[in-house]
């Protein structure tokens, strides 16, 4: 199963990598703006629930301020 899903990755950056290079004026803001949606979309519905759990109401806080710090790490670069 790992296997499987190793190759599905690589053969979707493949064919990300091909498909910025042949769109003429991308530049990649619409596929970060997507991966970072499915890495959230992704936290909230498998590690969400176990942190909450675990660290009570203070982690929805911290994940969103994790994000905004990633957003103005990539914003000032």
């Amino acid at each position: 199963m790992w296997a499987l899903l190793v190759l599905a990755s690589e053969a979707a950056t493949a064919a990300g990598y091909l498909a910025i290079r042949l769109v003429p004026g991308a530049n990649g803001a619409f596929l970060q703006a997507f991966t970072s949606g499915a890495m959230l979309t992704m936290l909230a519905d498998v590690m969400m629930p176990e942190a909450f759990e675990h660290g009570g109401l203070l982690v929805g806080l911290f994940t969103a301020l994790g994000f905004v710090f990633a957003a103005w790490i990539s914003m000032i670069q």
